[in-house]
């Protein structure tokens, strides 16, 4: 029998322990068929890629980021790239150059904690925009800045003075809204903008998932689609579909919907009941290129922006502490109720009052009604205890920390938390000397997700003042490589099908140009990815690799016969 494509003379680390190194993989309709396979078993093979020494791994495999959001930042201004105020008063100037009067001026990434903690002002940003409203998106996605125009036209829809349950919209101390909005308070401007188009969802998802595969992306976990603060369209599902159909999905998805997507669902009287969607669709359903993954559940807020829910007040912020997102109680019920429906939790908690909340109830559903086919996760860890990582291992949680806030973020982390719970933060080799699956993870947009500047931030742990952050939290290269692959396999169900260069495994795989385990831990992000596989298909980089060549003519030049 023809097979598609033998790979050669390459360096595979295959991230399987049954063998660990080889040099020659064989790919048959888009799984692995045999590694190292015998000379009889080789010819078989239709066309051949000499590798000429590249060091092959696994795709690389990111369950925690935001694809549709990264995409629309794509097509947005980009206030990340500034230094200063200024500098953000002129993107905004530059970006509403041109645009009609009373159209929006939207730009993305902006950080305070990157400026000291500076907000942007109101009535400067009026200026800059030439009166058009403005919305500036945060990078952690837990808040966001208008001007005065758009705060006027919010304030015609709704009373800004009034409560806002997990959310605030701030007051200076002048009396007016900051333009700053807090966490749920965002929904005050989501509400006159969203739901987007699926037509523009799936541009984005098109624009997103080709810079994956540059990065040697072959899957990813969207977390948070459908609703809450964080979806573009009751519909985003679709508009996955859609993309898929039109081939502008260029790597695996596993989109976890939102709580809020979620409904009671009626049934027989003797069912129990049950939060959902319609036809009782659960986690699961779908196939190995899009698949629906755990609901997604917001507890608490940002570390970030200090409303993460901590047990104790912030480093000089007296009665800060943060704050859950919903009543506790509440909290508790619809995710016992969507658990019992086969719905996995993935639970956002930053803080570590948060984490207490989370474990519990994912305890207490795992007792209750059994362990779902799909691990349950705790999102982020931004400060994890030492008890409630033996809890954590105990339960069988899979916790998803993601270390490159360190390298972006770290000093003004730890600023808010103190020493004591910065070396409880964003924990890595904690996890692994509990046996809890550590998998890769970057948050991206909130942080850069490219893997291999992810897996050296694993690594070294250094702040922007090139400070170590939780020392003994730092794991190998080779332990950063397998967070990436089989960690997170792992973490999404898939360990059976993914993470691994073995025989019938998926044929996902990334080309570089050194091996990442057997470098400085200062060149790990240095590597190169020279080309990205996925399904058995090369779909980035093909330029860098020599073209596949008939099997039979290889055999002929290396041996001097002539091709039969």
């Amino acid at each position: 029998m023809p097979v598609d494509l033998l790979i050669r003379n390459a360096r595979i680390l295959t991230q399987d322990a049954s063998c660990p190194a080889a040099t020659s993989l064989l790919i048959h309709d888009g799984k692995i068929l045999e590694v190292d396979p015998g000379a009889d078993l080789a010819a078989l093979a239709v066309r051949t890629i000499d590798a000429a020494g590249t060091t092959i791994v696994p795709g690389f495999n990111d369950v925690h980021a935001h694809s549709v959001w990264f995409g629309l930042g794509l097509m947005e201004a980009d206030a990340g790239a500034a230094a200063s105020l200024d500098e953000v008063y002129r993107i905004i100037a530059d970006a509403a150059a041109g645009m009609a009067p009373e159209e929006w001026v939207v730009a993305s990434g902006y950080s305070p904690l990157l400026l000291g903690g500076q907000q942007p002002d109101r009535d400067r940003l009026d200026e800059a925009a030439g009166g058009r409203p403005v919305w500036i998106k945060h990078s952690s996605g837990h808040a966001c800045t208008l001007n005065g125009v758009a705060l006027e036209l919010v304030s015609a829809r709704a009373d800004l003075s009034a409560p806002i349950d997990g959310g605030a919209v701030v007051v200076g101390d002048d009396g007016r809204p900051t333009g700053l909005l807090e966490e749920n308070a965002m929904r005050l401007v989501q509400d006159i903008l969203l739901p987007y188009p699926l037509e523009t969802i799936e541009h984005a998802l098109d624009l997103a998932t080709s810079h994956y595969l540059a990065e040697g992306i072959t899957s990813v976990t969207d977390a948070g689609i459908a609703g809450g603060w964080i979806g573009y369209s009751p519909r985003e599902f679709a508009a996955y579909q859609n993309a898929r159909d039109k081939g502008l999905l260029s790597v695996r998805m596993q989109p976890m919907l939102v709580m809020d997507a979620l409904h009671n669902v009626a049934g027989h009287a003797n069912d129990p009941a049950s939060r959902s969607l319609d036809a009782g669709i659960r986690t699961g359903l779908g196939d190995d290129w899009l698949r629906l993954g755990p609901v997604k559940i917001f507890s608490d807020g940002s570390l970030l922006g200090s409303t993460a829910y901590m047990t104790e007040d912030y480093v000089g912020c007296t009665h800060n502490h943060g704050y859950l997102q919903m009543d506790a109680d509440q909290l508790r019920e619809s995710a016992l109720e969507a658990y019992r429906a086969g719905w996995a939790i993935a639970m956002h908690a930053i803080g570590d009052h948060a984490i207490d909340h989370a474990i519990d109830i994912i305890t207490e559903a795992q007792e209750t009604f059994g362990i779902n086919l799909q691990p349950n996760r705790i999102e982020h860890g931004g400060v994890v205890r030492p008890d409630q990582l033996d809890r954590i291992a105990a339960a069988g949680i899979v916790l998803v920390p993601q270390p490159h806030f360190i390298t972006e973020f770290g000093d003004g982390m730890a600023q808010l938390l103190g020493p004591k719970r910065t070396n409880w933060s964003y924990p890595a080799k904690s996890l692994l000397e509990r046996g809890v699956t550590l998998p890769g993870s970057s948050d991206r947009p909130v942080s850069n997700g490219r893997p291999l500047d992810v897996m050296q931030s694993f690594v070294e742990r250094l702040t922007p003042s090139r400070q170590v952050y939780g020392p003994d939290e730092r794991i190998t290269a080779a332990e950063a490589l397998a967070a990436y692959t089989t960690g997170s396999a792992a973490a999404t169900g898939t360990g059976h099908i993914k993470g691994r260069l073995a025989p019938g495994y998926l044929a996902d795989m990334v080309f570089l140009d050194q091996d990442p385990t057997a470098v400085a831990p200062s060149d790990i992000a240095a590597t190169r990815v020279l080309a990205t596989m996925v399904g058995g298909q090369i779909r980035f980089g093909a330029e860098n690799l020599p073209a596949p060549v008939r099997t039979a003519d290889l055999e002929a030049a290396l041996t001097g016969k002539e091709t039969p």
